[in-house]
């Protein structure tokens, strides 16, 4: 067979597209395989403690005895579909995991959930909570991901936020002895321009040289909750540069949906997750971290699941209040229920929760969506496995393994968080071996090497 293009025009072609390919492959190396958490938990500052997980924990389950005491009551009150069997497990795995893992991600917060206070008081604040987290890594107290929330680096906060930062790694560092928690975080909010990123990391590279710390130790998140955060004033997609001034360090873009509203002059009373002006929001979140190793994260509900009325010494509650407790709470839960379940439904797999009562609701709607899919998506899996076996044997060329470990995350997620159970992922035909070395390729690559044996 003849060919018309000369070795010099193939080596040139070749060579072109090599380049634009590495280049490609660097700016999307692809999401992270480490563990992401379901949500993160927002707490002042002001309150933190080292046991905090456990508290929010008791907190969490003292709410669901008293508003939903059984499967039926709470799945009345989520509007869960299913027979009682199915209500039932729901129920008992939202238990399990409020006792054993409440939280799964926690930022002690100096920005919204703290508010401005006098320097003296967020100085005390800042070491105490400092030694606070080098009480919880030693006493193995903390949750799986934990980080602080600064105030951000605008004109007016820029000082104060950095000087928390400080003082809060320094007390940090020295009570540990130079270890930091595992997934520890910055997170920054409010950013309106990529220079305000550039800072904070040449902040952390000098505390890093000076506290003996690793260089690039120490991540960043952005908040995503400003119109110049998406849409910078040339009018190109923000975000991208945010991350690249970022130099490696960012692992999280987390929208904040009632801030971003607020920016757009959307009135208080309309200022929900489900607002039209969110969607574009989180749509261009989306599409402009594919791919890129930054995981995100949608925003919170801020309807929280607390009745109106509290008992007083001496005073109980009348049945009437009684009922209106209930019936608050429970269209609170229902609606962050929903929230969640919207956010999963568009590949949003975490979000903010600002109240320990709405950890039963959070934990149902993702165990829910997890296992209200699970058997299609285990069907799913064996045949894709096998698809791509068959074309990995045979020597033909498969080129679709971003679909393999899109239906392998769905059950790496459902069993990090407890949504799925050991077995139910075994469904897949996949062993948990497999499954926990988290990369579709590497599992397909193994498989090869013991056929060819």
């Amino acid at each position: 067979m003849s060919t018309t293009l000369e070795p010099d025009d193939l080596r040139a072609l070749l060579a072109r597209l090599a380049e634009a390919n590495r280049k490609v492959a660097e700016a999307y190396p692809g999401d992270r395989l480490d563990r992401q958490p379901v949500h993160t938990v927002y707490g002042g500052a002001q309150l933190f403690s080292a046991d905090i997980a456990a508290k929010l924990g008791s907190a969490a389950r003292r709410s669901l005895e008293e508003y939903a005491p059984d499967p039926s009551t709470f799945a009345r009150a989520l509007e869960l579909p299913g027979d009682a069997e199915y209500q039932r497990t729901i129920h008992a795995r939202v238990v399990e995991k409020l006792k054993r893992e409440p939280v799964e991600d926690f930022r002690i917060d100096f920005e919204d959930g703290y508010g401005n206070r006098q320097d003296a008081e967020e100085d005390r604040d800042a070491v105490k909570d400092a030694e606070e987290v080098a009480r919880g890594l030693k006493e193995k107290l903390l949750p799986p991901a934990i980080g602080i929330r600064i105030k951000p680096l605008t004109e007016e906060l820029h000082r104060r936020s950095l000087r928390t930062l400080d003082l809060f790694l320094t007390a940090l560092v020295r009570s540990t002895g130079g270890e930091l928690p595992r997934d520890f975080v910055v997170t920054l909010p409010k950013i309106t321009s990529a220079e305000q990123v550039t800072v904070l990391v040449e902040a952390l590279a000098a505390l890093e040289r000076r506290l003996s710390l690793p260089a690039g130790a120490i991540p960043i998140e952005l908040m995503v909750e400003t119109t110049q955060s998406i849409i910078g004033a040339d009018g190109l997609f923000a975000l991208p540069a945010l991350v690249r001034a970022g130099r490696g360090r960012v692992r999280g873009a987390h929208f904040g949906t009632y801030d971003y509203t607020a920016g757009c002059n959307i009135t208080a009373r309309f200022q929900m997750p489900s607002h039209i002006a969110c969607d574009f929001a989180r749509h261009v979140i989306q599409v402009t971290m594919a791919g890129t190793g930054v995981t995100i994260s949608d925003g919170a509900t801020t309807i929280l699941p607390v009745g109106p009325h509290r008992a007083g010494i001496g005073a109980p509650l009348t049945p009437a209040q009684i009922k209106e407790n209930v019936a608050a709470v429970h269209r609170a839960w229902k609606i962050h229920f929903d929230d969640v379940r919207t956010s999963l439904r568009n590949a949003y797999y975490q979000g903010w929760d600002l109240n320990p009562a709405q950890l039963p609701s959070r934990y149902a709607a993702v165990f829910s969506f997890f296992l209200e899919a699970r058997a299609e998506a285990a069907a799913r899996l064996r045949a894709f496995v096998d698809k791509a076996a068959r074309a990995t044997l045979s020597g033909s060329v498969f080129d679709d393994a971003a679909t393999g470990q899109g239906l392998l995350n769905f059950f790496l997620r459902g069993l990090s968080c407890g949504a799925l159970t050991e077995a139910e992922a075994l469904a897949t035909g996949l062993t948990l071996d497999e499954i926990r070395g988290r990369s579709f390729v590497r599992m397909l690559a193994g498989r090869q090497a013991r056929a060819s044996n």
